[in-house]
């Protein structure tokens, strides 16, 4: 218990330290009205909000997010075989695959894809 409060008090002493140097370090800018507003996708955010978007930016994001978080999904796969039928296991992955890359390939064939005309 008391080797757990000093382990955890002398964390706390270098991680208040190293904060100390890195503020005293650290270079210091003059902030203008470009740095301190934030970034919005490449659009000023002092601006109207009514500026016509391009539709084909949104899908590229949609897609990508949606390819994203299927590597999720695919990931665990790895630790999952260890504790599966290694048939079963066969079949759910490479069935997930196929529709990933049937997915894939509609997309490219419609030119979703491709960022210019």
């Amino acid at each position: 218990m008391l080797y757990t409060f000093f382990m955890s008090l002398l964390i706390l002493i270098i991680s208040i330290i190293v904060m100390t140097i890195a503020t005293f370090l650290s270079k210091k800018t003059t902030m203008d009205r470009e740095k301190n507003s934030p970034f919005e996708c490449g659009f000023d955010p002092k601006n109207s909000a009514r500026l016509p978007f391009s539709l084909r930016f949104f899908l590229i994001a949609i897609i990508f997010l949606i390819f994203d978080v299927e590597i999720t999904l695919i990931l665990p796969m790895i630790l999952v075989m260890k504790s599966s039928n290694l048939m079963i296991w066969f079949l759910t992955t490479t069935l997930f695959i196929m529709i990933l890359l049937i997915g894939l390939y509609h997309e490219w064939s419609q030119g979703a894809l491709e960022w210019s005309n």
